[in-house]
């Protein structure tokens, strides 16, 4: 697999970027306020951080993120419902990007990359 030596075992610290936080508060407002949905809206983000619970527990899990290719595979993706959840392995930190949907441009998922 793609899991590097030492990585069996390890514990990983997971991180919400701004923009992570950001995109959570969009995504279930957005459902909650616009769409007057908002039980579903909590169900959304529940989802949400139940899949960066799976995460954290195993990274190596999910896929490469094929739109930020890196020897390393440190950029990887989940899908949560409608929803990518893009995060890039750091030793043994886990910086969750973005929360992107599937729908989106791909150019929003590659500008990730820049973020901190």
């Amino acid at each position: 697999m793609d899991r590097p030596k030492g990585a069996i075992g390890a514990a990983y610290q997971v991180r919400l970027s701004e923009n992570a936080i950001q995109n959570i508060d969009e995504i279930t407002g957005y459902i909650a306020f616009i769409n007057h949905q908002p039980l579903n809206a909590i169900r959304v983000g529940d989802a949400i951080f139940k899949a960066i619970d799976k995460i954290e527990r195993n990274p190596y899990a999910f896929k490469e993120c094929g739109l930020i290719p890196t020897k390393s595979k440190m950029y990887r993706q989940k899908l949560c419902l409608s929803w990518y959840i893009i995060y890039k392995i750091v030793a043994s930190r886990i910086i969750v990007l973005g929360i992107i949907h599937t729908a989106r441009k791909p150019s929003k998922i590659k500008a990730l990359k820049k973020v901190k």
